[in-house]
């Protein structure tokens, strides 16, 4: 584990040693320890917080979720920096990825809850109808705040 300060808070990464597994704003209490994936994290977050696209892909390992999850998230890996995408345009991606007519942006939702990998799987980019800031595992202010880093305002 490390903690990485951001200005949202402190944020915590994960890894089972090669692979990012986490990161959030859980408290864990695990040994700090300084991987080399670690300090990619950290070079990706400073990019992005500092307001620049980070140009480089890192090596994530989704742990522990569904395949319905994963399937979400996969998608949303998608949604350019600075773009956002609504839950019911998320679930029809979603449904078609399925091979079904419809999928209930509910479900969609309650599958982002469960992101392990905050922000680099850019969960706060999907919003409400009508560009409504809504469901945010992490706070609202928050998912405004990464929202505004990219470009987008909300008020």
């Amino acid at each position: 584990m490390y903690i990485y300060n951001s200005i949202l808070g402190n944020i915590y990464l994960l890894s089972d040693g090669i692979y990012l597994t986490g990161l959030s704003f859980n408290k864990y209490n695990y040994k700090i320890k300084v991987l080399p994936i670690f300090k990619d994290t950290i070079k990706w977050l400073d990019l992005y917080f500092n307001g620049y696209i980070p140009d480089f892909e890192l090596p994530i390992k989704l742990e522990n979720i569904s395949l319905f999850t994963k399937q979400v998230l996969s998608i949303l890996k998608d949604v350019s920096y600075g773009t956002t995408i609504t839950y019911n345009e998320l679930s029809k991606k979603v449904a078609a990825l399925r091979g079904l007519n419809q999928m209930a942006a509910q479900a969609v939702g309650s599958a982002l809850g469960k992101n392990p990998i905050a922000i680099i799987i850019p969960c706060h980019r999907v919003v409400g109808k009508n560009n409504k800031l809504i469901g945010y595992h992490w706070g609202i202010e928050r998912k405004k705040k990464l929202l505004e880093i990219e470009g987008n305002i909300y008020e």
